[in-house]
């Protein structure tokens, strides 16, 4: 039972000066935490218990959290079927009785994620688990101020919510329960590779079985700013355990990661701090990395205090970036400029304590990203005071499928190992005893000896305007690069050298690889440095796979040739930078999160004694009422919207106007009614946003109600079965907020309709269809037990962009897309399908009629097509020919593709979108480039949102690109379908279309799809 309850001001005040500023807890190194709630004094507590009703009371708390506001987890066991979101507010705290005695289970949700937080600001989540979601655990995108305490994000063992012996009410609590998972002895070969390996492969662990079955994150802040994890944990993570990408001011602490195939990863981070954490029994312990096509590019953290031990796990995961990572390593840095790693301690981990790589090391079109932002190497790391221990002493073979693929990645470790054992050969008695498989070794530290050659014909990247970025304030002369600006034609290098020098020496020591100094402790059981110069020398030898005994006799000389360069480096000297260039790197200043202030812009819930007097007004009969637009009202017809209460298709009251899309949001062949009503005396105002603005749509005044019914037709019956509002209101500040109402159209016993406002959503609607599509002429035919009216907030996931105006701003109302004349989805006759505006392009009419303002002069309207042509516009994406271009060429069916595209996805993904992370933009105006998905790999998709595929789209390949896959009949689990909200059903005619663009249209050619042969045959 949720119950709420009013928490006193002294409380609330101590709680506030407990959780905010820098007078919270302090970690052993005297940081004190900042972020936490703050807010009103008077905020509320809704307690929820467990029982069949917890998840649709956690629903409700979430979307009615406000400022101040606590949403309390008994203790006990909580089976919660949706993901729960929390977004557009401030000053919240999410809590449990701790993570022993609160565990929430998802293992029989339909969403992707546990916790979802977005658009945040001060919000804090402890003691409890989150356990068995089909994605992230928690996850955080786009939070200012964001506090994770005492959580673990856990999957069962074996499978994760489809583990045969899953956690559950019977078994979370007690001595024996499965949530307490111990690093033994971690298996470090792969199961299904049993033949393989040989009759006493290392496949099982007697603490926990990982799966690539689990969800992808455990702890996942991405896109925001000022986060701090302490006191957590993540169990089977199938990508990484405590993730924080794309994220400034930063601190993870007092954590631990277990049996995930990464433990803790800092990525494209701006400042960042590990600090007395434990990685143990994963694949790869703590990586320092930075992604390529990303919002930034990072720099400066510190690594202190950690302990990174038995990091051996083999790697479970098939999709992204952690697919390549090497079992066997304690820390992995790659693509990232300064890092401080001091008072750590690197044991037992298998290939490497630390390794130290670059971009460089993949070969093009296998690894190396096309992207000219980004730097490959990682410069300026300071590694002293650490203690290292047996590592890289355990190398593994590769396995047969690797080693035929010649992918690099998976054979790294060998190739370490090789060039190791060779170097050792030629430095007889510098190696200790003891090794891996077949005396191949790595060391305590792992250097791929790759550094950057200075490009003087490379200028200064500009942005789009011609300008020089701006330099990053702690580099000087280095390009402070996003995602936003064009992709420049050559990787710029200058600031790295100084120029005015003979022969352009490079600025040493902080733009050489690293400096080890003489204080850290080397543990004589290994090798102590191997410097393996990436894959040079290995030139001669790969040539030698299918030549003949002539060739290899003529190949002998080079191959000798190469040994030098094949031959690892053991003399670690050069790292001495005291020694090398008389001074060493400047600690990294420590990372301080500044206090949490309320921003004051959201306005208190209203009473139930306010919301009833405006939704209960007497309202003329043909009149909207616009009073109880302050409000969410509990029923549609208080709105008095329509003239027949019972039927949102009849004439629509007030001043108002039916509208249709060109092309329009999938959702399960619903047939859609969207009629806007704008207050008395009201105009909106005209917007062609073009590539300047790609997301906005035409601007409508405030108190202006949009409402879209879904129905579904099935044989000349007509079901509504969902209306939607969105409502644009102000705050008390003055700012403006759109607001997103789902209403569930109902019978009741007298068999009248009504609609109910129903702000956690409904799942598992029956609906079935069969008409034929009013543009195309296609029959359509089928059904589902699965159609799913979103929560209130889910709606915000969707239309929250950052460019537009606050909450569920509009989406589909672009001039682009309302370029056409009005005809109804539906083929039934209703009072909206004779509306005034029906036949006439909706522009036209709408400027001629004054409900637009600020129109062109001249539209040029084609009599016979209802188009401006004058105006941008979106093809109907299933008719062939509607581009302009003749039906079924290229460009025709480019340009289909692309309108579908925009208006299923670029809401989320764009650059201000839910999925502004991922880099991958679907505007119509964007070149179809990287940033398009040409070859484009993931940024977090998972084995299940990848479907097995490396890039989102592969020339001519659709079976091998993400983008097809997760339109189609395969991707059938809520973490790999997409559109992910509102579709149960395959969107057939689009899929189709996708897939005869990436077969038939898209090409390996650098003209018209730059990237393109980066992946192209691979």
């Amino acid at each position: 039972m949720i119950t709420m309850r009013f928490i006193t001001a002294a409380t609330a005040l101590a709680l506030v000066s407990l959780l905010s500023a820098c007078g919270g807890s302090e970690a052993p190194d005297g940081n004190p935490s900042a972020p936490g709630s703050g807010g009103d004094a008077d905020g509320r507590e809704f307690l929820i218990e467990p029982g069949p009703d917890a998840t649709n009371e956690a629903l409700e708390a979430f979307i009615s959290a406000r400022p101040g506001d606590t949403v309390r987890f008994d203790c006990g066991y909580f089976d919660i079927r949706a993901t729960l979101l929390l977004t557009q507010t401030e000053g919240v705290t999410i809590k449990g009785c701790g993570m022993d005695e609160t565990v929430l289970s998802f293992r029989n949700s339909n969403g992707v994620e546990g916790l979802l937080i977005d658009e945040v600001r001060g919000v804090v989540i402890e003691d409890m688990t989150v356990a068995d979601t089909a994605g992230n655990g928690v996850e955080m995108r786009n939070v200012d101020h964001g506090t994770v305490r005492g959580v673990r994000a856990f999957w069962s063992s074996n499978g994760g919510r489809e583990s045969p012996d899953p956690v559950s009410a019977d078994n979370y609590a007690g001595a024996d329960t499965p949530l307490h998972v111990a690093c033994t002895d971690p298996a470090t070969q792969d199961p299904d590779s049993a033949l393989i390996n040989g009759p006493n492969a290392d496949i099982d662990s007697p603490d926990y079985t990982v799966s690539d079955r689990a969800g992808r994150y455990g702890i996942y802040p991405v896109k925001s700013q000022n986060i701090l994890i302490e006191d957590t944990e993540s169990i089977g993570a199938s990508d990484a355990g405590i993730y924080v990408g794309q994220t400034s001011t930063a601190i993870i602490r007092n954590s631990r990661a277990a049996y995930n195939v990464f433990g803790f990863e800092i990525e494209n981070v701006r400042h960042g701090e590990y600090a007395y954490n434990l990685a143990e029994c994963n694949t790869g312990g703590f990586l320092i990395y930075d992604l390529d096509n990303l919002t930034q590019y990072g720099e400066r953290t510190i690594m202190h205090h950690n302990v990174a031990r038995m990091n051996n796990t083999y790697n479970f995961t098939s999709g992204g970036f952690v697919a390549n990572v090497p079992q066997g390593s304690g820390m992995i840095t790659l693509a990232y400029d300064r890092i401080d790693v001091y008072d750590n301690e690197f044991i037992d981990n298998e290939t490497g304590g630390i390794i130290h790589a670059s971009y460089e090391l993949f070969p093009e079109g296998a690894g190396r990203p096309t992207d000219k932002k980004i730097d490959f190497y990682t410069e300026g790391m300071r590694i002293y005071r650490n203690k290292f221990r047996n590592n890289g002493n355990g190398i593994k073979l590769p396995k047969l499928n690797d080693l035929t693929s010649l992918d690099i990645a998976k054979f790294l470790p060998a190739i370490v190992g090789l060039k190791t054992a060779t170097g050792c050969l030629l430095n007889p008695g510098t190696c200790p005893r003891g090794a891996g498989q077949l005396g191949l070794r790595g060391a305590h530290i792992v250097w791929d000896g790759l550094l950057p050659e200075y490009n003087p014909d490379c200028p200064y990247p500009v942005d789009a305007d011609g300008n020089p970025l701006p330099e990053e304030p702690n580099f000087p002369g280095k390009p402070r690069h996003t995602n936003e600006e064009p992709q420049p034609s050559c990787h710029y290098n200058g600031y790295k050298f100084d120029t005015d020098l003979p022969d352009n020496p490079r600025k040493t020591p902080i733009f050489f690889s690293s400096c080890i100094d003489d204080d850290n402790d080397f543990g004589s059981d290994s090798l102590t440095y191997t410097n393996f110069h990436g894959t040079k020398g290995l030139e001669a030898l790969l040539a030698l796979i299918g030549s003949t005994p002539l060739q290899d006799l003529l190949n002998l000389g080079n191959i000798l040739q190469g040994l030098p360069q094949f031959a690892a480096s053991l003399d670690m000297s050069p790292h001495d930078c005291v020694a090398e260039f008389g001074e060493n790197l400047e600690p990294i200043e420590p990372v301080v999160i500044p206090p949490f202030e309320p921003s004051g812009e959201l306005d208190p819930a209203p009473t139930p004694e306010e919301v009833a007097a405006l939704c209960e007004r007497s309202v003329a009969s043909g009149e909207v009422n616009f009073a109880a637009a302050e409000v969410n009202c509990p029923s549609l017809d208080q709105y008095h919207l329509f003239q027949d209460p019972e039927d949102p298709t009849s004439e629509p009251n007030g001043r108002s106007f039916p509208f249709v899309l060109n092309t329009k949001l999938f959702s399960d062949y619903a047939v859609k009614y969207r009629v806007a009503f704008l207050p008395p005396g009201t105009q909106a105002t005209y917007l062609a946003p073009g590539n300047t603005q790609p997301s906005g749509t035409i601007v409508f005044p405030t108190g202006t109600i949009i409402a879209k019914t879904f129905s579904f037709l099935d044989n000349g019956d007509e079901t509504a079965i969902e209306t939607r509002l969105i409502i644009k209101r102000q705050n008390d500040n003055g700012s403006v907020r759109w607001e997103g109402l789902p209403y569930i159209w109902k019978t009741d016993d007298e068999g009248h309709r009504y609609a109910e406002l129903q702000m956690r959503g409904q799942n598992d609607i029956a609906a079935s269809w069969n008409y034929r599509d009013a543009d195309s002429g296609e029959l359509l035919q089928g059904s589902t037990d699965h159609y799913s009216v979103p929560t209130a907030n889910q709606c915000l996931s969707c239309h929250a962009n950052r460019d537009l105006e606050g909450g569920s701003a509009p989406i589909g109302p672009k001039v682009r897309n309302l370029n056409r004349a009005y005809a109804s989805e539906s083929s039934l006759v209703t009072d909206q399908s004779r509306h005034p505006i029906a036949g006439s392009n909706q522009i036209a009419w709408l400027c001629d009629n004054g409900y637009l303002a600020g129109c062109p002069d001249d539209l040029g309207v084609d009599p016979l097509s209802g188009v401006a042509t004058n105006l941008e516009r979106l093809p109907h994406f299933n008719v062939p020919g509607d581009s302009g271009y003749p039906a079924g060429s290229d460009s025709d069916v480019e340009a289909r593709t692309r309108a579908w595209l925009e208006v299923n996805c670029q809401h989320c993904h764009n650059p201000r979108g839910f999925a502004s992370n991922t880099g991958y933009y679907l505007d119509v105006f964007r070149p179809t480039n990287v940033s398009y998905g040409i070859c484009k790999g993931p940024t977090a998709t998972g084995s299940e949102g990848s479907g097995g595929r490396t890039v989102d789209v592969k020339p001519g390949d659709a079976d091998g690109s993400i983008l097809a896959y997760r339109i189609s009949p395969e991707a059938d689990t809520p973490a790999a379908q997409m559109p992910p909200i509102a579709r149960s059903v395959v969107p057939a005619e689009a899929h189709a279309l996708v897939v005869d663009w990436i077969n038939n249209v898209v090409v390996a050619d650098e003209e018209r799809y730059p990237g393109s042969t980066s992946c192209a045959g691979n």
